[in-house]
């Protein structure tokens, strides 16, 4: 019988209220939530331990969450990440997908919706990683192209490219519907779990982000009024 082994969620929100109500309803849920009221306090709990999901908020007393985030992503790229934030201005959500978050979840929210995100973004994870054989080659002109799904790798020519969690997800859907377009919306619908207009610009920054990444050679086109194709040759 394989044990299920409880996820750790660290909450940073300095309002009390928010943060311990958070834990509970996780704790309900069946994770172990910590919480944190300071950048400092979860940065200490970082050193001690890396958890499987890190749950930030922005205004903080003693700095922002979007440096935090930036941080803790130079240190672990592969950390999920979702900000919940008062903060709901376009601008400070793309700015927070640009940090490589997983979601973006504004205030007031709800509880139950939030639980169901985080399901849905460890139930793709799990996936992910559930397959032994997801090895894969591309040609793009004289460069090669390796996505190693079982250990969340990519590497060009040999050499190993970082990318977030978020952008992992885009490259390796593209990669594996290639020559297919895909449109804006379902990748923000397969690769991120919803689909509302306001965010399909996040979709094209990510992009941005990737293709500065992955280089040399080009690896992914834009079909203008559509969306994006893998342009690479699978080897």
């Amino acid at each position: 019988m394989k044990l299920r082994v409880m996820k750790l969620i660290y909450i940073v929100e300095d309002h009390e209220v928010i943060r311990n109500g958070v834990v509970q309803y996780l704790s309900l849920s069946g994770y172990e939530g910590k919480g944190f009221g300071t950048i400092q306090e979860v940065r200490e709990a970082f050193q001690a331990k890396v958890p499987d999901l890190l749950i930030q908020d922005v205004m903080l007393p003693d700095g922002d969450g979007f440096s935090f985030v930036k941080e803790m992503k130079e240190k672990t790229p592969h950390l999920p990440v979702i900000f919940l934030t008062a903060r709901v201005e376009e601008s400070d959500r793309i700015l927070g997908f640009e940090l490589g978050a997983d979601d973006y979840i504004t205030k007031p929210f709800s509880p139950k919706e939030l639980v169901l995100r985080i399901q849905a973004l460890f139930r793709r994870l799990d996936e992910s990683s559930s397959d032994n054989s997801n090895v894969y080659t591309y040609k793009d002109d004289e460069n090669t192209m390796i996505i190693d799904d079982n250990e969340h790798v990519l590497s060009i020519n040999g050499a190993p490219i970082a990318l977030t969690a978020a952008e992992w997800r885009i490259v390796f859907y593209l990669a594996s519907n290639a020559p297919n377009l895909i449109t804006r919306s379902q990748i923000l619908e397969e690769c991120f779990d919803y689909s509302f207009e306001s965010y399909e610009r996040v979709v094209d920054t990510h992009i941005k982000n990737i293709r500065a990444k992955l280089r040399p050679g080009t690896w992914i086109d834009t079909v203008r009024g559509y969306g994006y194709r893998f342009s690479g040759k699978k080897a």
